[in-house]
């Protein structure tokens, strides 16, 4: 009775954790649905909401994706051609959310608060990717909540070296629509 309860009670404090906007995401691999974390990574999520709004998602690619690692994407449509960006955000890294298994998180260059458009969804726990001190770590900003396994067929495409880029799938996995969920 005791281990019923105290499993709910988890259930209840998890859910609260990531109650937020959530989005659907459709790409020509399969359908996921991502619940953002407002409360934790405003900056993020409102970063990250301005690219679903303006539609500039649709057409982009997950142009990197490594197995045991994540799959990247977002800033680059289905040519490889760079996307644009609105201005870089702070980095939300010391927020608390990790980027364990299915998170998703702001991607950046060695600069921290150089994120701009592109993001990627963890396939296992990477917890060298987190906060500390040094290093600054990298912004989760919600998780899949839905559809993960097709974040984890996107790691079984065979991938290869193109336009100075590494681990790109061979068959591009754009992205066909994304929308806020009610």
């Amino acid at each position: 009775m005791a281990k019923s309860w105290l499993l709910a009670a988890i259930a209840v404090v998890s859910s609260c954790v990531w109650a937020g906007p959530k989005v659907a995401v459709e790409t020509t691999l399969g359908n996921f649905t991502i619940e953002l974390n407002q409360e934790k990574a405003p900056i993020s999520v409102a970063n990250f909401l301005r690219y679903v709004d303006d539609g500039s998602y649709v057409g982009s690619q997950f142009h990197r994706v490594i197995p045991g690692f994540m799959a990247q994407g977002g800033g680059f449509d289905a040519y490889l051609n760079q996307l644009p960006t609105y201005a870089p955000i702070e980095n939300e890294a010391s927020n608390g959310l990790r980027n364990d298994t299915a998170t998703i998180a702001m991607a950046r260059t060695q600069n921290p608060n150089s994120a701009t458009r592109q993001f990627y969804i963890n396939l296992v726990d990477n917890d060298f990717l987190n906060y500390s001190a040094k290093p600054p770590g990298y912004a989760v900003f919600g998780q899949v909540i839905e559809g993960f396994d097709v974040i984890e067929k996107m790691a079984q495409q065979p991938t290869q070296n193109k336009s100075r880029m590494q681990n790109v799938p061979v068959t591009p996995i754009v992205i066909n629509k994304v929308t806020r969920l009610p």
